[in-house]
């Protein structure tokens, strides 16, 4: 009997992004490739190199669905890897943070997720496959301005961590992905977003600017994708897998000093005390 393809389902596969340079690595692993986008996006990028691309918006329990019915047909019923890769960000001091953005941004980053497995996990139990979470070291150390993708994430990992309990007598794996700076355009979102007039940041006006159009030391998608498919494609794969700029250091930091340690390096990176100052 000819051995069935591979399939891959990757969320939120812009171009230039993380779920692009994913596709693109998995389809060179000889996987089938099914990707989603937003009703706005253009797809060429993918669908020109024969990568199936499927409107679909994860917070919508009915285009979720209807995604399902789509791969169910082309796979058999089976999908051996799903990628939780879709997500936004959102910037802003804890203090002015705007509530609604927030839920708009758990309603991707966080229950996105959670839907696409509960939508998809008879198809990943058929297949004994992976479901692949996207992280950040934002939801491991107190990077300012991110309280709340910085939350986004962390929720990400700890569901994630309980999941792969869950899913293992089952046959399914988990793995999460904590990912460095990667260049991609997550950022563009908040390029022209500015402190409020009543912030007591107001101070730091010019920094937050300054950070918020940043451009990052960061490792280019290609080379993050190389990093992430060759693991997830393993017989038997890391649970917890870091990669990308920063990464190191912050796996360091994390494992072996203590917490505070990240107080005092984001306060003197962020020039905190001008605010004690004024």
């Amino acid at each position: 009997m000819q051995k069935q393809t591979k399939s891959v389902l990757i969320t939120g596969c812009g171009k230039g992004g993380i779920g692009h340079a994913l596709a693109v690595e998995f389809q060179n692993k000889g996987y089938s490739v099914f990707t989603t986008l937003l009703a706005h996006e253009p797809r060429d990028h993918l669908t020109d190199i024969g990568i199936t691309a499927v409107t679909t918006d994860v917070t919508s329990d009915e285009q979720v669905r209807s995604l399902r019915e789509v791969i169910s047909a082309k796979t058999g019923g089976r999908l051996d890897v799903l990628v939780n890769n879709a997500g936004i960000c959102y910037t802003m001091t804890g203090t002015d943070t705007d509530v609604q953005e927030v839920e708009k941004m758990f309603a991707v980053n966080v229950f996105g997720p959670m839907r696409m497995v509960h939508v998809f996990h008879p198809l990943l139990i058929r297949a004994q496959g992976k479901v692949v979470n996207i992280g950040s070291v934002g939801g491991i150390v107190p990077y300012v301005y991110g309280s709340s993708y910085n939350a986004s994430k962390a929720a990400l990992h700890h569901w994630g961590n309980t999941l792969r309990v869950e899913l293992k007598p089952l046959g399914v794996d988990v793995i999460n992905i904590i990912s460095g700076e990667i260049g991609t355009n997550i950022l563009k979102r908040d390029r022209g977003r500015q402190l409020p007039d009543d912030s007591f940041y107001r101070p730091l006006a010019e920094e937050f600017q300054s950070h918020v159009r940043r451009t990052p030391k960061t490792t280019p998608p290609h080379v993050y994708a190389k990093s992430v498919v060759a693991e997830v494609t393993k017989q038997t794969s890391r649970i917890w897998f870091w990669t990308g700029a920063t990464t190191s250091l912050v796996w360091f930091g994390d494992t072996f000093l203590p917490r505070w340690i990240w107080d005092g390096l984001f306060t003197r990176e962020f020039n905190l005390a001008k605010l004690s100052s004024t």
